[in-house]
């Protein structure tokens, strides 16, 4: 994956045992009630730990927010995004500038509750390399559950991977998935679907779920279907075959019925047929079908090399900024390139 740092790398005197990354993007109402729950169940763990904050792109002052707690989270770490990239690029940027031997992925709106990490530690310390999580009693509305089983079912018969729940941030990966991850050339990849294509020993876990207090879904209707095309087009070429099975199949039945029609219009007669109506629709049905298997072949080459030659940035980072304190695991930095 090609990406871009304007303000440099972090550095660290001391290496986490764990890094927890939390994309964000207009949270700054959650915030407070996030780090007075996720702080004393980090600490209480203890273990080196680092939090990454991303900045995606916020506009409501999220990222003000969360410099006012760099004093006192000397072990919090904020990328902050040159514009809007995205979630999965905002856990990639995570990814890269993590440095725990243990990665989870969290949300900041509480609806995945931060008390459920030490059950994903303990996964860890069991020997799995890959832990998925699926929510138990969603509070979401009807709408968003069923359209996330819509997607969830689609993406499982698309991708030929058997998860759970596609949709729940709450996930951990070892060091060694989460840096295969980061350096894939894909900016468009589907992260839970990949990372099992790296793991040797994943599990699935239940969480709870909790409805979101403050702030709205980032997640529209259009930005559901936006996401289940991604899931598409980066997991297989599936559409595209499917435009040529398609096409293929109305070409079969144009020919099929222009032979029909010209068996009917030997035994009835011309004015059966209508003065050759019906013969145009079968000529149509046939070109409509072959163009149906061209657009199908060249979309499955198109779609190879485009697969091929994505080279583009999947996020810019404009600053960084880090906690500091005598014993902290992550330092203040001005920016600079070391």
């Amino acid at each position: 994956m090609k990406n871009i740092d304007i303000k440099g790398h972090m550095e660290s005197d001391q290496r986490p045992k764990l890094s927890i990354i939390i994309p964000m993007k207009n949270e700054a109402v959650n915030i407070d009630p996030l780090f007075q729950r996720l702080f004393p169940v980090l600490h209480d763990l203890s273990v080196p730990f680092e939090v990454i904050c991303i900045d995606d792109g916020s506009t409501d002052g999220t990222l003000e927010e969360l410099k006012r707690h760099l004093k006192s989270h000397p072990e919090l770490a904020i990328l902050s995004f040159a514009r809007n990239f995205g979630q999965h690029a905002a856990v990639m940027a995570g990814f890269e500038q993590a440095k725990g031997e243990w990665i989870i992925t969290l949300d900041a709106d509480l609806q995945n509750p931060p008390e459920e990490i030490p059950n994903l530690v303990a996964a860890f310390k069991e020997g799995h390399d890959l832990i998925g999580t699926y929510r138990e009693g969603r509070q979401d509305p009807f709408f968003r559950r069923f359209a996330s089983d819509l997607v969830n079912r689609m993406t499982r018969k698309i991708s030929g991977v058997s998860i759970k729940d596609f949709g729940c941030m709450l996930r951990g990966y070892t060091r060694d998935i989460a840096k295969q991850l980061a350096h894939q050339k894909d900016y468009r990849i589907f992260i839970p679907a990949l990372a099992t294509l790296f793991a040797k020993n994943p599990v699935e876990i239940p969480v709870s779920h909790a409805p979101r207090t403050a702030g709205v879904s980032k997640y529209s209707f259009l930005k559901l279907l936006s996401l289940q095309l991604d899931l598409m087009t980066s997991l297989s070429l599936a559409p595209l075959r499917f435009l040529f099975f398609t096409g293929s199949i109305i070409a079969i039945l144009g020919i099929s019925f222009g032979f029909l029609l010209i068996l009917l219009r030997l035994i009835l007669g011309p004015d059966w047929a209508a003065q050759g109506i019906f013969t145009l629709f079968a000529v149509l049905f046939i070109l409509i079908g072959g163009q149906f298997i061209a657009f199908g072949l060249l979309g499955e080459y198109i779609g190879r090399i485009f697969k091929e030659i994505r080279g583009h940035p999947s996020y810019v980072i404009r600053e960084i900024y880090r906690g500091r304190s005598e014993d902290s695991q992550i330092n203040k930095t001005d920016g600079s390139h070391p």
